[in-house]
């Protein structure tokens, strides 16, 4: 498993919508976010979920990076996607990226990050016993309008025997 999970503001807003936060020190242990993805969606930035992302932060459940990101890409894509995937080269033997967006894991993937998303830690979640069922948690981010690909979530619903 990697040492280093950095968490994208998709994801993160797709996991407080599902009350999602809480797996994440079970699944992963101390999960990261940049301070420009904490900037994209606190304070009062109207990001669905912003209560339940400042709790995971307060609770100790996602952290902060603290140190300087180093820029080691120049690349076409908002401050939190860019700084998630420059701290992933940063220290790419040991990251997870959790990320959504398909042109930030399409760039992630290309500069050899390893990258999992919002379904994937749903399936993850209900491999744990975290969740009575995924296709229950599918429902309430379909109902939500956050979008995972059809796909996926079949994908991830075969993987998890649902």
């Amino acid at each position: 498993m990697a040492r280093i999970v950095i968490i994208d503001a998709s994801s993160l807003i797709g996991l407080a919508i599902v009350d999602g936060l809480k797996w994440l020190p079970d699944i992963f242990g101390t999960v990261f976010l940049p301070e420009s993805v904490k900037q994209e969606v606190l304070p009062g930035k109207a990001a669905r979920g912003e209560e339940a992302i400042t709790h995971a932060i307060v609770s100790g459940w996602i952290k902060v990076w603290t140190e300087t990101i180093e820029s080691r890409l120049d690349i076409d894509l908002d401050a939190g996607e860019t700084d998630c995937i420059n701290l992933g080269l940063s220290h790419a033997e040991e990251v997870l990226l959790i990320m959504d967006e398909r042109a930030g894991r399409a760039v992630a993937k290309e500069n050899g990050l390893h990258v999992i998303g919002t379904a994937a830690i749903i399936g993850q979640a209900k491999k744990q016993s975290l969740i009575p069922s995924a296709r229950e948690v599918f429902k309430v981010l379909h109902a939500s309008d956050f979008r995972i690909s059809a796909a996926v979530i079949n994908q991830v619903l075969v993987n998890v025997n649902e």
